[in-house]
Order: C-alpha cells, then structure tokens, then sequence
C-alpha cells in the first residue's frame, strides 16, 4: 500500500477569495486557524461568493508576519490579524446558519466596493462566536467557521488526477479549494475514511463533499466554463448532487505539517 502524505495545506481567510499554501498550520476549533474567519457581505448583509461574483477570484492574499497583504489587480490592501472591529453586530446568514459577524472597517469595506464595483462590507467572524456543524454530523459539539458547513475538507492528488484524465483541459487543485491535499492511495478512497491521524491530529471523516459551480471559475482569469462539473456529472453524480473531495472534523487541536504521514487507527 502506497504511503499517504499531506502533501499541501491551504487557508482561505476571506471567503471565497484567493487561498494561502502553508507548509504548517494550528488546528483550531473551527478549522485551520485563519481560515474563512472574513467574508464579505452585500447592501442586504448577504454573503457574497464566487458563484455570483467571479471576480472575486481575482483577490489573491498572502501572509505576512502581522496578517495578510491582499492584491487585486494594481491595488492591496493589509488585513491584521486582530481588527478594533465596529461595535454594531452584523446578523447574516452563511447557508442555512444565522451568524454573527461584524464589520473590520468603514475603510476596508469601501476598499472592496471599489475593486468590485458594488458595496460590500468585509465582515469578521469572531472566534468566540458560535456556528455548529450540522447536528446530523456532530461528534463533540463542533463549529464550523464561515466556510460552507464543515471545518476542513481533504482532496487526493489521486482523485484531480484521475479526473484530469477524463478532461481536455486539466485543471489545478485551487478549482476545489481543499484545506489538505494527500498524496498516494487511490481516486477517491478519501470517500469512505472515517477515522485517520495526519502527525498528532486525530480527524473523522463525516461526508463526502458535494460540488457546485464555484468549481467551473477559473481562479487565475475569473472565467467560468463548463468543467470540471460537467465531467464529473458523468461519474461522479448521485441523488442529483456531485461529490469530489470528503469533509472532516478535527479530534485534536494540534500543529499539523506538510509531509506528515497519514495513519488509519
């Protein structure tokens, strides 16, 4: 049996904006810390995503010692780690999940209005604030950041690659925005792991990840296209949803690094 190794660890700060690979990273509660802790929200304090707003994909963030410097285009802007957030609470929806959120500042939301062409406000997520996972999934009263429902999500070079071999183009692993990418083992065995360890960190896999059309956005032109949906429609489709990727809670709480060996127990 080929040996599985994290291969690539990924946080995406603002949601649905550019990703940042990082060769370690402190699993907290909600997720890989930092990860999906902003987003930004529109004149109804709905959250806006890539599914609508493509250009969204055009913000491309990187780290920095006190936060994270993020450009688009010819402009950038720098995001703190800690923000003097606005006193008034933000009530907004992620999904089906009532959050709240509050605004970094009048600057930086009219920083993003400009660069998108539309008035929005970055919103920050506050880590004592609560957001359960889906009580279906609930082992020990996770919660979730502001991503789409879970803490993390794992993806198998294996699997990008076998379904690059069923396409013309083939695309990157960024379509698919995992937090852990894994080399070695087959397409797809990432679909049934239940109970796995990468390095110190015990994980429980709870359901494979279903895909929408966040996924046909090319990450480097904001150009939508057919795939990888439509391919994966062919193989990949059940109960009228289609899966690629499984979502994951964390057991433990500690450092996890790129290169760590992944171990069933």
């Amino acid at each position: 049996m080929a040996r599985l190794q994290l291969s690539e660890i990924w946080i995406y700060p603002i949601k649905s904006l550019g990703g940042i690979r990082l060769q370690s990273s402190k699993v907290a509660r909600k997720g890989l810390i930092y990860d999906r802790r902003w987003m930004l929200v529109d004149e109804q304090n709905s959250f806006m995503t890539q599914r609508i707003h493509h250009q969204m994909a055009l913000f491309k963030l990187s780290l920095d010692q006190n936060g994270f410097n993020i450009d688009h285009q010819r402009a950038s802007l720098f995001l703190p780690f800690k923000n003097d957030l606005l006193p008034t609470p933000i009530q907004t929806k992620v999904w089906d999940d009532e959050v709240t959120v509050f605004e970094v500042s009048s600057l930086v939301s009219e920083w993003f209005s400009k660069q998108l062409d539309t008035t929005c406000k970055l919103v920050e997520f506050p880590e004592q604030n609560l957001r359960p996972v889906d009580s279906r999934y609930q082992l020990n009263q996770e919660q979730v950041s502001l991503a789409d429902g879970y803490p993390f999500l794992i993806v198998g070079q294996s699997s990008l690659d076998d379904l690059n071999s069923r396409m013309n183009t083939v695309i990157p692993m960024d379509r698919f925005r995992p937090n852990l990418v894994f080399t070695g083992g087959e397409p797809y065995e990432e679909d049934s792991w239940k109970q796995f360890s990468i390095g110190k960190n015990k994980f429980i896999g709870v359901k494979p990840c279903s895909r929408c059309v966040l996924t046909t956005v090319d990450q480097q032109t904001a150009i939508q296209g057919k795939e990888p949906l439509a391919t994966l429609a062919t193989y990949r489709k059940k109960d009228n949803k289609i899966y690629f990727g499984q979502n994951v809670l964390a057991i433990d709480h500690d450092e996890i690094y790129e290169g760590d060996e992944i171990i069933f127990k």
